[in-house]
């Protein structure tokens, strides 16, 4: 930052003070500097007010470059960055390939002012230059691959910071958000082979024309650095660090709700703002009270509550308790869901639940609301309406785009949830994956989308379709049963530091695009959003109906297809040779049954002896359950420690909160035909386990061809 930047920035920031002192802040007087771009990413006060100044947030990414006419022919292609695609993934070729097959393309070129808000790679080789306001040196001039994972590790003046938070809060999974502001342009080049992976995605905002922005400079990394330290800390644990500012006493919420009866479990009067919601709901079938128990928000007497969703569902983690923590949500091991969205009202706020089961629930918790002065002019309704289509056939022949929030007026799209039931038998995710779809965000008069993505894992911000459990704080797997993508699946992104503002309308939808036909899938979800009054949206009323009771498909058999071809399965409990061992029942196992081996002491040993009908190269796969009893096993093979494909040769299978089946891999060896023995050698489990278990769904032989 030059001398004058910097008087300019401490005189706009001792200006801004002085106004706050007197009422609602004039933010078209404030300058955007690093340092401010760091303070929004924490600002959960600042997304319910209309941004000023203003902006437009588009991605530049790797999508197929002939998704070009909307529902036409070639719409839902799908070469977005495998590399060999028909046409360049890329906005200009800048330099044909030469003999060694390497050229130039254009990223983005982006007139300012702007900010680079987020990036995302599953995977891309070669290197990237980024040209800040036309320097003659680029600010990053590397392997492409770090820049858009590893951005900071690049300046040594990063060095200072916190380095363990950066890396759950810069760095979420596979992407980073590391805002980067320019005054006049921002030019991003990749040089590289065409033909070789190159998966990207680049967001940026392009604010109005004449807003003042400093330009990033690495020094920017120590002359914020105090603030960078102060948000990654609040951003690494929001419940410890952002406690409500509100002083008042908090509300009490305490409610039952017989079946089919609504009440009204809080009302206030305004002008103010609900900061927080503490709700804990309490029921003999909690999961399926979670899903037919209905949240209902109305603010400033609209007749149809500007919330609208299954009370589970609503803070991000559905179905059931699946514990994690987010920026705005919270989701604690006893049940209590915590949300801190802030959301302001003029007049009055009604807090209604909907008892939609058939069993008596209870609601318990507080809210804390504060002071606010509503902005004629500013202010949003905040927005959050739930909607399920089931029984559904997803298709990769029959590709269909899935709305998540079509509405008419002005506001800014805050955050994404999707809440699936996926049926398929394939218990790998090459097969049962569902969502090679990509995300298409239409705002106000876009022919093509601002946003248009590469899959729907990376628009939550990881890849390859990975069954993960991660939770950061602005997206997150908090489940996903198994084996594979198999079973229900959730996935939560939140827009804070790259929301989505939009005049006049904005059209959020989803590709349903799966590995392979799949009926019986079930894909509720929810756009979060603030609304300025008037708003209108394509919301239908929850029916009863729509939230029924789901459940897996009883007695499923695994499919030797996808990345299961050319296997056969066998049940744990067929290879006990005839020693008899406990059983599991639930829809979530093959056959409906699972082999609970309960071991005695550290040493014991469970065999299971494995067929395989003739000679070959192979890999032997098992599926264990993960749960809150599961101990821990060194596996061996034939007398042998056999390593597993992630390097080691022991599992774990203990998760507190989650009941889970993942795929155990041995490495790929040569095996004759013949009766072979798979052993299980107990190692121990947590202390506070009475009595430990390993559960073994089934074990399965693929050759390797």
């Amino acid at each position: 930052m030059n001398t004058y930047e910097m008087l300019w920035a401490i005189g706009s920031l001792l200006l801004a003070v002085l106004v706050a002192g007197c009422g609602p802040r004039d933010t078209s007087r404030e300058v955007v500097t690093t340092g401010s771009l760091y303070e929004e990413m924490i600002d959960l006060a600042g997304l319910a007010e209309f941004p000023d100044p203003a902006y437009k947030t588009i991605q530049l990414s790797s999508y197929d470059r002939r998704s070009s006419v909307p529902g036409g022919p070639e719409w839902f292609a799908n070469s977005d960055g495998f590399g060999g695609e028909p046409l360049p993934g890329f906005e200009a070729v800048l330099s044909e390939p030469g003999a060694d097959s390497i050229g130039q393309y254009l990223m983005a070129d982006v007139e300012g002012p702007g900010a680079m808000v987020r990036l995302w790679t599953a995977a891309i080789d070669g290197s990237v230059q980024l040209w800040l306001d036309g320097e003659s040196e680029p600010v990053y001039d590397g392997p492409a691959n770090d820049f858009f994972q590893r951005l900071l590790d690049a300046y040594p003046q990063a060095d200072s910071l916190n380095r363990e938070n950066l890396e759950r809060t810069i760095y979420q999974r596979d992407a980073v958000y590391a805002p980067i502001p320019f005054a006049r342009r921002l030019r991003l080049v990749w040089t590289g082979n065409l033909h070789h992976i190159h998966f990207y995605q680049l967001e940026v905002r392009k604010y109005a024309p004449g807003t003042r922005v400093v330009t990033f400079q690495p020094e920017d990394l120590v002359t914020y650095g105090e603030t960078i330290d102060r948000v990654t800390a609040a951003l690494a644990d929001p419940d410890a660090t952002l406690p409500p500012s509100a002083q008042s006493e908090p509300h009490a919420i305490a409610v039952e709700l017989a079946p089919g009866e609504s009440v009204d479990a809080l009302v206030l009067e305004g002008p103010a703002a609900l900061q927080q919601l503490e709700l804990k709901l309490e029921a003999d079938q909690v999961e399926r009270a979670l899903r037919q128990t209905v949240l209902h928000i109305h603010f400033d007497d609209y007749p149809r509550g500007q919330v609208q969703s299954p009370l589970g569902d609503f803070f991000g983690a559905a179905p059931g308790i699946n514990p994690y923590q987010s920026l705005p949500f919270s989701v604690l091991p006893d049940g209590t869901m915590i949300s801190r969205f802030v959301m302001p009202f003029q007049q009055s706020l009604k807090v209604r639940l909907e008892n939609m089961g058939d069993q008596t629930v209870t609601v318990t918790g507080s809210a804390r609301s504060a002071p606010y002065e509503w902005d004629p002019d500013r202010s949003m309704h905040f927005r959050a309406r739930w909607r399920a289509d089931h029984d559904m056939i997803a298709d990769p022949n029959a590709v269909q785009d899935l709305p998540f929030l079509v509405a008419r007026g002005q506001g800014v799209y805050v955050g994404t949830t999707s809440i699936l039931l996926n049926p398929n038998p394939v218990p790998t995710p090459a097969g049962s994956w569902w969502g090679e779809g990509d995300e298409k965000v239409f705002v106000d008069e876009d022919a093509q989308p601002s946003l248009f993505g590469t899959g729907s894992e990376d628009y939550y911000n990881y890849s390859w379709s990975s069954p993960d459990i991660f939770t950061f704080p602005y997206c997150g797997q908090p489940r996903n049963d198994g084996p594979g993508n198999r079973g229900f699946v959730t996935n939560y992104r939140w827009h804070v530091l790259d929301p989505l503002p939009f005049e006049r309308s904005i059209g959020f939808y989803m590709e349903l695009y799966s590995h392979e036909r799949t009926p019986g899938l079930s894909y509720a979800r929810i756009g979060y959003h603030y609304g300025r009054p008037g708003l209108t949206d394509d919301h239908a009323t929850i029916m009863p109906l729509d939230v029924r009771e789901l459940r897996l498909p009883d007695g499923w058999v695994p499919a030797a297809r996808g990345g299961a071809r050319n296997s056969v399965f066998h049940q744990a409990e067929e290879l006990t040779g005839g020693v008899w061992m406990p059983l599991a029942s639930d829809p979530l196992y093959a056959g409906g049954r699972l082999l609970v081996w309960p071991p005695g002491r550290v040493g014991d040993v469970l065999r299971l002896n494995v067929p395989v009908a003739a000679s070959g190269e192979y890999r032997i796969h098992f599926v264990a359950r993960l749960d809150q009893n599961g101990g821990t096993a060194e596996v061996w093979w034939d007398g042998e420690a056999a390593e597993l494909t992630d390097g080691t040769s022991s599992v774990d299978l203990y998760r507190p909160h989650r009941t889970l089946l993942r795929n155990y891999t041995l490495r790929q060896r040569q095996i004759s035909a013949g009766t072979h023995v798979l052993e299980l050698v107990y190692t121990g489990a947590p202390a506070e386990i009475e009595r430990p278990e390993i559960g073994i769904d089934f074990v399965w032989v693929q050759e390797r061809r």
